[in-house]
């Protein structure tokens, strides 16, 4: 059958590396197991037939077994007939021949029927071991299925981050590092030099104010001329 077929391509598609110039794999699995089921349906359909087939064969080799044994009975019934004068000898001779012609007829009908059933048995029988044997394989490719479509995305996933990890430049990411790091040490440097530049501005304004504080001479001349006002000069107590 063409699903055999089939089944060998896409087994073979997936073993050969040809597989890469194919069009997109899950999608020729997925409709790979579409044609399966469909001629699993096909299968299904042509087993039903055949079945029905079979069980006709089977009814007419039992109708004809019963007709034989009918015409046989009907020829005994003659004869006996004819031995005890209720019908003429000769007529009843004619009739129980014609009878046994006629079982004849139908014990041929019976073995015809018998092959036909027998032949119509083995299809089904071998209808139903297609029928298995397609049902294993839809649940066998839809389990390669879903492992494919894993793989899928996991591949995907990795090339994407090999493809941004091949893209990275890292000879200008260290460039890059290494001018920033440069940078700052300036940026460091620079706020540093202002810091000792402000501290050395302080230092000299701290220096300048207190050569020119005044406020000490100006508290003792203060004294002194308090002192005089009240008397209390040391010259004058002494």
């Amino acid at each position: 059958m063409n699903v055999f077929k089939r089944l060998f391509k896409i087994g073979q598609a997936e073993t050969n590396s040809a597989i890469d110039n194919m069009e997109d794999p899950i999608k020729m699995t997925e409709q790979g197991i579409r044609d399966m089921k469909q001629d699993l349906d096909k299968s299904l359909e042509a087993l039903a037939q055949v079945k029905a087939l079979a069980i006709r064969a089977k009814n007419d080799q039992d109708e004809y077994q019963n007709k034989a044994e009918e015409y046989q009975n009907k020829a005994i019934i003659i004869l006996k007939k004819g031995h005890s004068k209720e019908i003429d000898a000769t007529e009843a001779d004619r009739l129980a021949k014609e009878a046994l012609v006629q079982k004849e007829a139908a014990e041929q009908q019976v073995l015809k029927s018998k092959e036909e059933s027998d032949k119509f048995d083995n299809n089904v029988a071998q209808l139903q071991k297609t029928i298995q044997t397609i049902k294993g394989n839809i649940g066998k490719w839809e389990n390669e299925l879903k492992t494919l479509k894993a793989r899928v995305k996991v591949s995907n996933a990795t090339k994407s981050l090999n493809k941004q990890m091949a893209e990275i430049d890292s000879t200008g990411t260290v460039s890059m590092l290494e001018r920033m790091k440069e940078k700052v040490a300036r940026e460091e440097a620079l706020a540093e030099a202002y810091g000792d530049i402000a501290n050395a501005k302080k230092s000299i304004d701290d220096e300048i104010d207190k050569a020119a504080d005044t406020s000490t001479a100006k508290a003792n001349d203060d004294l002194a001329k308090l002192k005089e006002k009240l008397g209390l000069n040391d010259s004058k107590e002494a």
